[in-house]
């Protein structure tokens, strides 16, 4: 099972944050960590970016997302960073220039993830097919149709595909892991997980334990810190990842074994041993 580590923007712009984050992830035996990037006159109006907005960097919604970005040579040293450590890189683009940054900064870029924002961007979704890099989609705030039709645009590029929701955090009713079960059998081509913005850990190791080919889950080294996912994000990833790699040893192969350990019990519980022979 793939587990990734969203240090997404949980590093509020601070590099030696971003490396304790990193740092938490690979101490806690997670595969991959995942972050987010954005060009934010693409991404955001005007009108949106001149909003009031109180933050650590200033009054106003640009003052907050300037703030919260990286550039394309911190990128290159994040990426570089996470792979010497044994991690794999990940992003989320949230506009065609990222992508070209990205790629450009990050040589050992693993995946580019959709976020569930861009899933029904056709252009976006063409432009990922096209790179070469393999891509990971989330599912939330969109529907079986779109959810198909995403897919088919992405074609063979598309690896990993995301039952998700995308509320911060998610209600325990609206988690509804039973969808990587029809994303299957919808999509048998495809590895099939779970992306999760639940404030517990609880869904994460649900999705493992029905099966999951991929977790994905927002960490972070203090839930009370600034920022929007801070309170659907992992502060215990100690406690999730040896939680879910015990369900992982406990599903077995499905294949019904009498183990040594039952023998002996065996020998004292039964009173005899051909009685279906």
């Amino acid at each position: 099972m793939y587990s990734i580590a969203e240090v997404g923007i949980n590093h509020n712009g601070d590099m030696k944050l971003a490396k304790k984050l990193i740092d938490i992830a690979v101490k806690n035996d997670c595969d991959a960590v995942k972050f987010q990037k954005r060009t934010i006159e693409d991404v955001y109006t005007p009108e949106e970016l001149d909003k009031p907005r109180e933050s650590p960097w200033g009054t106003t919604n640009r003052q907050q997302k300037e703030g919260l970005e990286f550039s394309p040579e911190e990128y290159t040293e994040l990426d570089a960073y996470s792979t010497n450590l044994g991690l794999d890189f990940i992003v989320s683009c949230w506009d065609m220039n990222s992508i070209d940054v990205i790629e450009k900064a990050c040589p050992n870029l693993k995946y580019h993830k959709v976020a569930s924002a861009l899933l029904t961007d056709k252009k976006f979704l063409q432009r990922l097919a096209s790179s070469g890099v393999p891509v990971i989609l989330s599912t939330g705030m969109s529907s079986t149709e779109e959810i198909n039709a995403a897919v088919e645009v992405l074609g063979s590029s598309c690896e990993y595909i995301l039952a998700c929701t995308s509320t911060y955090p998610t209600s325990p009713e609206q988690i509804n892991l039973t969808h990587m079960t029809t994303l299957r059998f919808d999509h048998p081509n495809l590895k099939v997980g779970f992306s999760n913005h639940y404030n517990g850990l609880l869904a994460c190791v649900g999705a493992v334990a029905r099966g999951a080919d991929c977790i994905e889950f927002h960490i972070t080294h203090d839930r009370t810190d600034y920022g929007s996912d801070q309170a659907a994000s992992v502060q215990k990833v100690d406690e999730l990842m040896s939680a879910v790699r015990v369900m992982e040893k406990m599903l077995g192969d499905g294949n019904k074994v009498v183990y040594s350990d039952e023998v002996g019990i065996a020998s004292k519980l039964r009173k005899t041993n051909d009685i279906l022979l």
